[in-house]
């Protein structure tokens, strides 16, 4: 879309792929590129024929090198310049904190491809997103408290769930770069490419979505794993469950699944997110800033 200037969207039998693009400044983030990333989700959850989400950065340098610490505009690289009497004041919120709660409201599964260095802002987005592919030579760092800040990007409540509270103090307490092997043995991402393969392996994984499942499907469960993962008790989850289970077997998607299935042939579900989400749905209340 022309009116991006620090991101590119680029859509394509089905798949979004949202490019990060400073390439002056390694994808660096901005107060631009946050609200241009918003943008672009609110574009693709609207669009019923995306089915699935890539992102990763401009060349082979960078997946982003955190946030820009010497923006063009001359403000505070983390925070506004104004001062304000109330920390609920819009103006106090984490620019990457509005991403990956974006992110997390997402009704398409979201994968990262990261080309290169992840820093910062550059590492924390990406746990918002459901499957993280790595090429060989990225490098991540949690680097908050060698810069004086603390973690962000609400990452002190994903990076736990994904690593472990050990391996998630002991990044964020060090704030060291580690590479690729590191991030996979610790399970912060799921594989790890050649340079020339990492993008292929990513729209492979985004290809098996598309053609084989129930975006309606996929959607409801996106929404189950992330939220229903945290709950107090498995009871929250069967309740959901079976909510679920009971409205969508009475749907042309689960006719569809079945019939499919017996006669040996692709899958061609007619449901659309936008339209035909089930009545229980959300089945949250959505918290506001305070």
């Amino acid at each position: 879309m022309s009116e991006f200037t620090q991101i590119k969207l680029d859509i394509d039998d089905g798949i979004a792929t949202i490019t990060l693009h400073r390439p002056e400044k390694m994808n660096a983030f901005t107060r631009t590129m946050m609200a241009e990333i918003i943008a672009a989700m609110d574009a693709i959850d609207a669009d019923d024929a995306v089915r699935a989400v890539i992102f990763t950065g401009h060349g082979d340098r960078a997946f982003c090198a955190g946030a820009d610490l010497t923006p063009d505009d001359g403000a505070k690289p983390f925070a506004s310049n104004e001062a304000v009497g109330d920390l609920s004041d819009p103006l106090v919120r984490d620019g990457g904190g509005q991403v990956t709660l974006r992110l997390f409201n997402s009704t398409k599964p979201l994968i990262a491809a990261c080309n290169g260095a992840a820093v910062g802002i550059g590492a924390t987005m990406q746990l918002a997103m459901d499957i993280r592919l790595a090429v060989e030579t990225a490098r991540y760092g949690f680097v908050f408290a060698r810069r004086g800040i603390v973690p962000e990007a609400c990452s002190s409540w994903f990076l736990p769930r994904l690593v472990g509270i050990q391996q998630a103090l002991e990044w964020t307490y060090t704030g060291r770069i580690f590479d690729a092997q590191e991030a996979l043995a610790a399970g912060l991402v799921r594989s790890v490419h050649p340079q020339d393969k990492l993008m292929g392996e990513a729209r492979a994984l985004a290809r098996e979505v598309a053609e084989n499942t129930s975006a309606v499907s996929v959607a409801l469960t996106r929404a189950m794993m992330w939220r229903l993962s945290a709950a107090e008790h498995p009871m929250m989850a069967h309740r959901i469950d079976s909510r679920a289970i009971y409205r969508m077997a009475r749907t042309p998607d689960a006719a569809e699944g079945v019939a499919s299935f017996l006669d040996k042939r692709p899958p061609q579900f007619p449901m659309k997110p936008s339209r035909d989400m089930p009545d229980f749905y959300p089945w949250w209340d959505e918290p506001g800033y305070q």
